[in-house]
């Protein structure tokens, strides 16, 4: 690889690791309000456009993640549903549903931290991404903090199984 492009490279995953960094302070989030910790961060122009956590309990809406909350933030920042030129970074593998609104926001490019093996959109369940979208192609990847991102949502789940079990003990 050419001193350019490897430098280029370096670049731009210093520049992931720190939006991902961003991203899961969202998910920390997420996770002290009981909700799944997925976080997310939308970036234009190297700057922070949007932010987004999931909200699915809070909201009672089934939609309301953390990919989709951030999509429409950035979509009232730039003033247009056309999201081109966008990066989003997420804390988790995109679900088919989020998946189609990344496509359909027309967003360039997704940084995924941890697999999402029970609805993943990338590979882990299936795969929208590598297929040929007649309109426009994201380009897809895995990034930084996958270890740190997947140990929150297991301790999440964890918390959750024993609230669950403390429920059970009291009755």
């Amino acid at each position: 690889m050419p001193i350019t492009e490897l430098s280029n490279a370096l670049e731009r995953s210093e520049k992931d690791l720190v939006f991902m960094k961003e991203a899961f302070k969202q998910a920390q989030i997420a996770y002290e309000m009981n909700e799944v910790p997925v976080g997310c961060v939308l970036v234009h122009n190297d700057k922070i456009i949007a932010r987004g956590y999931n909200q699915v309990e809070l909201l009672k809406d089934a939609t309301a993640h953390a990919e989709m909350i951030c999509l429409t933030s950035g979509s009232e920042h730039l003033g247009d549903w056309r999201l081109e030129g966008t990066t989003l970074y997420c804390t988790l593998e995109p679900c088919l549903m989020c998946a189609g609104a990344l496509y359909a926001a027309r967003v360039d490019r997704v940084v995924w931290a941890a697999k999402d093996l029970r609805v993943g959109a990338n590979g882990s369940w299936i795969d929208v991404f590598s297929k040929n979208h007649p309109i426009h192609t994201i380009e897809i990847s895995q990034g930084p903090l996958e270890r740190e991102s997947a140990e929150l949502m297991q301790a999440f789940f964890e918390k959750v199984r024993n609230e669950k079990k403390s429920l059970r003990r009291d009755f």
